[in-house]
Formats: structure tokens, C-alpha cells, sequence
């Protein structure tokens, strides 16, 4: 989906948008949930609209201009799979903003009158005021435009401003370029990020419902077994010598009888979650039916009887006699238990407490909103006093919390390296603003970084290269204010936030490869700071045609120059030399063209040797192992991030190969009755060439240790997962004791291998 193709022409197959509509049709047919069900009826009329146009070729899929009509830098609707469906994101009718807008301003509620009055004296004093308080947000980057417009108006820039107007004209009547409202200007994101804003979070809680077996078991301990007591007790009155009914029932027992009764219709009427006070083969259905029958005056039948008298026996033996100790105790318990808040009931306490926060924004401080139940609000709301707010709950609320990065992995509010890649761009947007000397222009350009990342990626064939921000017309339009180097003199800049998100990334998730939106971030930085080390991203097997850029060699080279004659380059079988020597050569061939070249074909050539696949054909897991092989070479990114950027992870490189160890152990343990594990056994494999890359930055004897410790880590786990790492550990042994595979990945008869993600054929390790 980003950097690999064919060399000749491809275009996407309709396969994968033809199956789309079918499953989006029976989710909304037969899912519990209505906002579920009203979301997939949209999304399948979405993918109709990508097979109509494909069908009718107003769609050219794989392109960075899938829409006739529209110029690479307009925001589309993009579903999953990289998939265009024809829509602008910034059209569509006209948003309440919009019209609001129109009637203060005085003039037809339409964009082109819109855009027009902007460029008139009071339509920019309007836009000056949003920029100077900071009051606008940016949804999608095209309402950044017309500010960007009206701060080159008053900086003086007026051929920029023109040329700016000139591009965005012929799209006025159907893009929406006018910023929306806010409350004030955006946080500072170099001191603080958040996950998610205080509505959403809210949005979170008002989705929840009561818990159906939790309030199910609620009503059984504060309705149903009280009453059955109460039932238990009224029989017991029958007893004699350890009988039921050997007494008969006098007319005040007859007429408490028809009190129970009547109780019990008004409970059965109002509670309704249990059922087995209507089982006539449960004890208080049994208990209950014997009354109705008595008190009617008809005599119970043996059978009855004896099934009465079973379960009075069975519940004075399971519980004791009501009123005895042990059972005055088992209820009292049981009452406490049925009087605690429901998670529901606290869920819309936290809501109260939410509402009075500003919601565009994350929270600074959660835990007066996590505090017990005040005294006040028992009072408003009936929750108890002092009751406490349950893990879950907390667990939303906390997902708002604003804070540096770092601190909201180790409190758990990031817990992957995908969740790392969604926070990123807030960091990444205010840091590449600082090249902008004006602050004002800082803050629009940081807003308008943040909508840019919220594009969803193309997919893209031939090569093809996602849109960057910087061919954004208004962000061309303010190239010339950007400082001539970000990195300032103390220490600040693009290079030290690569460091610092590189080493958080590495030391929170050691045995996750970086996710491609990350990588896309890293990306920025380095340019940004003109590092020349690439960052590359993981390949999309079901597309890859075989080809890499040029990017992928010169990471590969910087590889080499970090783990040339290390366990990491003789455990793969690589010759960082040559990768070295074959740079040299398609540099050197690079010069002697008069264009740049979009591949590498040594590169491609080197991967496919690798492994094993040049005279196969092509099938998904053929191209699996190639790439596979490219990240091997590459490091997927480490290597540059250590050698480049400079990253040292606080627990250290032993530390982190401990890590990776315990995630290969953990994804192993699932391989076991996986009818799938492919895709586990892949990111087992990841893991472990993360741990092997760690190894390789510790001394020899240190690796040595590392590896005699990791039985200790597997005795954790099932059995079966020290089966199934066994080849693996036997080779990274023998290759730290000097020894080496074949060609095939083994040694030792099979005993020992090579631990590869991807196979052709069945993978050993199933």
C-alpha cells in the first residue's frame, strides 16, 4: 500500500470491494446493536459507490488521483482496503457551521459565496480575529486554506496570496475552506498529548449499558432469595420431625399463604431479569407452586410432595435454617454484594462530572473526576457514600488524560505501538510548526498537521507515493517562512523528539515492529532534520509485485554499517559488505541517468534470493518471504534509529531482548489448536528477529547469558511452547557458539533453525 509494484502498470483488482457490500448487508440485517447496524447500511451504500465507480471508470484505483476531477491534494473519503469512494471529505452539504456562517456574513448560504466573501475586506477581519484568539479548528485540512490566505494577505505576501486563491477557485463551490469554530486555541502538544477528548470519552460511557448478568444476579440476591427465605420460613412452620406437612396448615398459615402470593405477583411483575423463580423444577418455583396448590385447597400429590420436601431439605442443608449464624452471615453478604452501584449507575456519575470540563480537550488532572462518591452527589444521584469508581470506568476516563507522552504509556493509556502511532502526529505537528518563525502561523500550520494525519492512505500501486503535507497548496503557499534549519542550538528539534519517540516506541513495545503510521512520522522528522537515513515502511503482501524504492537499500547499508560482523549479520547469512559494494554500484548508476531511479532491482534481486522464490510464481506468501527478507536486511527501521538517530532505550539492549522473548513466548503459546496461526506465527517471528537485533548490541558473553536464562522464561508457559521454540533456541545457541544454517535455515539434522515468519509451505513451527 505504499512504495511497492510492478514495474509495468498495475491496476486493483475489484475482488476484495465486490465481497464488501455482502458483509456490510448482513451485519446490518443481524447485528444486536442499532448504531452498529445504521453504521454498516452506510458503509455498504459506501462500497456500492466504489463499484460503481470503478465500473464506470470515474474511479482509477491504485492511483494518487483515484477521483476524475480532483488534484492529489484534496481529502477523500477513503474505506478500508485503501479504496476511494469518489467523495470529497471537505464536500457534501453544507456543514451548520457553514450556514451559520452565511446568514451573519450576509450572503447565500454556499460555498462559492462563502469563499468569495473571505476575500473581501470583512471576510478577512473575520479570519484575522480567528487567527489572532486562536478560536478555529481544522476538521480536515482543507479548512486551513482561506486562514493561511488571509495570514499571507496581512504579512504582505499577495502574489502567494493570489496564486493561493487561483488553485482553490475552481473547487470553491464544492470544498469546504472556511475553518469551523472552537471554543480556543489548541493545546500545547509538546507538553501534553491525550488519547482521546473528554467527549469522546464521554460518547464511551453514554454507550454502555447495564451489564445484563451483572443486574440479573443484582435482583437473584436483592429480590428472589430474600423471598424464597420468606417461602422457606412459611414452610418450615409445617414441619415435624424433620417433615414437611406432617402439620397441617391452620388458617392463619392459609391466609400469610395468599400474602406471599400476592407479594410474589407484584415482585414477578416489576423484576424481570430472573426466570427460575418460574422453573417448576427449581427450588423456589417448587416452593412457590406447592403454595399455590395449598392454599387452593387442593392436597399435593406424592410427587409434589416429595419434591417439596426434597428442597426445603436442600436448602435448609445448603444454607442453614433462616436465622441461624451461618446464614444471617451468607445474606448479609450477599445484601452488601446487591447494594453496590452498578457500573452503569457510577457511568453516569462520571458523566456528570465530564460535563463541566472543557470537551475539545483532554483532562489534566483525572483524579478528582475518579474520586468516591462525594456527599453531595449521594444526596442528587442515591449512590452510596464513598462509592468507589470501578476499573472500567477508570479506564475511560483515563483514556482523556492529557499528559506527556511517555507518561501515558507507563500508566497504560497507550498500550500498543499502534495506539504510540495514533498520538505521534500531535507531537509530530507541533514540533514541524516550529520551523515557522510567526506564532500565529505556528499554531495554523500545527492544526492543519493534525487534520492532515487524520487522512486515511490510498492504496496505491505502480509506486505510487502518498500525498505529503507539504504539496498542500496553502502549506506551498507558506514554504518561503520556514526557518532554514528546524534544529535549534540548544539541543531542541526534530532530531531530539526522533530520539525521544524512537526510544519510547523501542523500550514500551520491544517486540512490536513499528507500525507503518508511525514509520510515516518518523519519516517526517528525518526530513525535517535532513538525517539522510530513510525510514521504510511494512510492505502489503497481496499487492507487492516484487520491487522496492531506493530507500530500502540505503537502510539496508546503514544496517550494515552498525552490524557488520555481528551475531545479528551471521545469524541471517547476510554479507553486509556486498549490500555495501551494491549501493556504491546503483548510486553511481542513479548519477549516470537523467532522472532519479523509483526502484532498486539489486535490492529486490538480493530479497528474492534470499528467499528462495526467484523461479516461483507469484502467490501471497511468496511475497511474504521476500519482504520478510527486506526487513531482515533493513531492520525494519532499528538500525536507523540507533545508528542515526541516536536512540540508547532506558532498560537497555539485554533488557529488551528479554522483552522480545517474552512476546515470542506469549504469540507461541497461541500457535497451539490455531486453525489460522499464520499471521501469529508471523509477529512471533518479528519479535524474535527484535530480540536477535538486541542480542547483537551486547557483548559476547552477556548473549551468552541472555540465552542460557531464556528455558527459565518458557518454563512459564505451557509445554507445548518450549516445543515449539526448541529449533529456534538450538540455532541462535549454535550461531553465538560460531556456528552456522545452511541454506536452507538449518543445522544439526532439522534440530536447529532459523526462525522465519513467512514459508510457502507448511511452517515447522506448526
Amino acid at each position: 500500500m505504499n512504495d511497492n509494484a510492478e514495474q509495468q502498470p498495475l491496476t486493483a483488482a475489484p475482488s476484495y470491494p465486490e465481497a464488501q457490500p455482502a458483509k456490510a448487508f448482513t451485519t446490518a440485517l443481524t447485528h444486536e446493536d442499532a448504531g452498529t447496524r445504521r453504521r454498516a447500511e452506510v458503509r455498504g451504500q459506501h462500497w456500492w459507490e466504489v463499484l460503481a465507480g470503478m465500473a464506470a471508470g470515474r474511479l482509477s484505483v491504485g492511483s494518487r488521483t483515484p477521483v476524475d476531477g480532483l488534484p492529489p491534494w484534496v481529502t477523500l473519503e477513503v474505506l478500508r482496503g485503501g479504496f476511494a469512494t469518489g467523495t470529497a471529505s471537505a464536500g457534501g452539504p453544507l456543514q451548520t457551521y457553514e450556514s451559520e456562517a452565511a446568514r451573519s456574513f450576509g450572503v447565500p448560504a454556499e460555498r462559492r459565496a462563502l469563499f468569495a466573501h473571505c476575500l473581501t475586506e470583512p471576510g478577512l477581519a473575520w479570519l484575522w480575529a480567528r487567527l489572532d484568539s486562536g478560536h478555529y479548528g481544522i476538521g480536515v485540512p482543507e479548512e486551513a486554506a482561506l486562514l493561511t490566505m488571509a495570514w499571507l494577505v496581512r504579512r504582505g505576501e499577495t502574489d502567494a496570496a493570489l496564486g493561493l486563491v487561483a488553485e482553490l477557485e475552481p473547487f470553491a463551490d464544492r470544498l469546504r475552506f472556511l475553518p469551523r469554530p472552537a471554543d480556543g486555541p489548541a493545546p500545547d502538544a509538546t507538553a501534553a498529548v491525550h488519547r482521546y477528548t473528554v467527549s469522546e470519552a464521554a460518547d464511551t460511557l453514554r454507550g454502555r449499558q447495564p451489564n445484563a448478568a451483572v443486574e440479573t444476579q443484582r435482583e437473584a440476591l436483592a429480590v428472589w432469595q430474600p423471598f424464597g427465605d420468606e417461602l422457606l420460613v412459611h414452610w418450615l412452620r409445617t414441619v415435624r420431625d424433620g417433615r414437611v406437612l406432617e402439620l397441617v396448615p391452620d388458617a392463619d398459615w392459609l391466609a400469610h399463604g395468599e400474602v406471599l402470593l400476592g407479594r410474589y405477583r407484584l415482585l414477578a411483575a416489576e423484576h424481570t431479569r430472573c426466570t427460575k423463580h418460574r422453573n417448576p423444577k427449581e427450588n423456589l418455583g417448587i416452593l412457590r407452586g406447592a403454595l399455590e396448590e395449598t392454599v387452593a385447597g387442593r392436597p399435593l400429590d406424592a410427587r409434589r410432595l416429595g419434591l417439596l420436601r426434597h428442597a426445603v431439605e436442600s436448602m435448609v442443608r445448603r444454607r442453614g435454617l433462616p436465622g441461624s449464624v451461618a446464614h444471617t452471615a451468607l445474606r448479609r453478604r450477599q445484601a452488601e454484594q446487591a447494594a453496590l452501584p452498578s457500573h452503569h449507575a457510577l457511568a453516569q456519575l462520571m458523566l456528570r462530572r465530564l460535563a463541566v470540563l472543557p470537551q475539545e480537550t483532554g483532562i489534566t488532572d483525572v483524579a478528582p473526576i475518579l474520586g468516591a462518591v462525594t456527599e453531595e452527589e449521594s444526596r442528587e444521584t442515591g449512590l452510596p457514600l464513598g462509592a468507589v469508581v470501578p476499573p472500567t470506568i477508570r479506564q475511560v476516563v483515563e483514556s482523556a488524560l492529557s499528559a506527556p507522552l511517555g507518561t501515558l504509556v507507563e500508566r497504560g493509556v497507550v498500550p500498543s505501538a499502534e495506539v504510540l502511532a495514533e498520538l505521534v502526529p500531535q507531537l509530530v505537528a507541533a514540533t514541524t510548526a516550529q520551523a515557522y518563525d510567526d506564532e500565529t502561523l505556528r499554531a495554523l500550520m500545527a492544526a492543519n498537521y493534525r487534520a492532515f494525519r487524520s487522512r486515511r492512505s490510498l492504496l496505491l500501486l505502480n509506486l505510487e507515493r502518498q500525498v505529503r503535507v507539504e504539496e498542500l497548496p496553502w502549506v506551498r503557499a507558506v514554504s518561503g517562512q520556514r526557518s532554514a534549519v528546524l534544529g535549534k542550538p540548544d539541543g531542541e528539534g526534530a532530531l531530539v523528539v526522533l530520539r525521544q519517540l524512537g526510544e519510547l516506541a523501542v523500550q514500551a513495545f520491544p517486540g512490536t515492529i513499528l507500525p507503518n503510521p508511525l514509520v510515516r512520522e518518523f519519516g517526517v522528522l528525518e526530513r525535517q532534520c535532513d538525517l539522510g537515513a530513510p525510514f521504510v515502511e511494512e510492505l502489503a503482501a497481496d499487492i507487492f509485485m516484487g520491487t522496492f524504492s531506493p530507500k530500502f537499500l540505503t537502510a539496508a547499508r546503514i544496517a550494515g554499517e552498525l552490524l557488520d560482523g555481528t551475531l545479528y549479520e551471521r545469524y541471517h547469512g547476510i554479507d553486509y559488505a556486498a549490500i555495501r559494494n551494491l549501493a556504491i554500484a546503483e548510486t553511481g548508476a542513479a548519477l549516470t541517468r537523467s532522472h532519479d531511479a523509483r526502484t532498486s532491482p539489486g535490492f529486490a534481486r538480493l530479497c528474492a534470493e534470499r528467499a528462495g522464490t526467484a523461479s516461483r510464481s507469484w502467490s501471497v506468501a511468496a511475497n511474504g518471504t521476500v519482504i520478510e527478507q527486506a526487513q531482515i536486511l533493513t531492520t525494519h527501521n532499528l538500525a536507523t534509529l540507533v545508528h542515526r538517530a541516536g536512540i540508547a532505550p532506558r532498560p537497555g539492549w539485554a533488557g529488551l531482548a528479554r522483552r522480545c522473548f517474552v512476546t515470542v513466548c506469549r504469540l507461541a503459546s497461541r500457535v497451539h489448536r490455531n486453525p489460522r496461526p499464520w499471521g501469529t506465527i508471523k509477529d512471533a517471528a518479528y519479535a524474535w528477529r527484535q530480540m536477535v537485533f538486541h542480542l547483537s548490541l551486547c557483548p559476547p558473553e552477556e548473549q551468552r547469558r541472555i540465552i542460557a536464562g531464556l528455558d527459565e522464561e518458557t518454563a512459564r508457559h505451557p509445554a507445548h511452547v518450549a516445543t515449539r521454540l526448541a529449533p529456534a533456541l538450538a540455532g541462535l545457541a549454535l550461531v553465538v557458539e560460531g556456528g552456522a544454517f545452511d541454506r536452507e535455515g538449518t543445522a544439526d539434522g532439522g534440530h536447529a533453525r532459523r526462525f522465519l515468519g513467512w514459508s510457502t509451505d507448511r511452517h515447522w513451527m506448526r
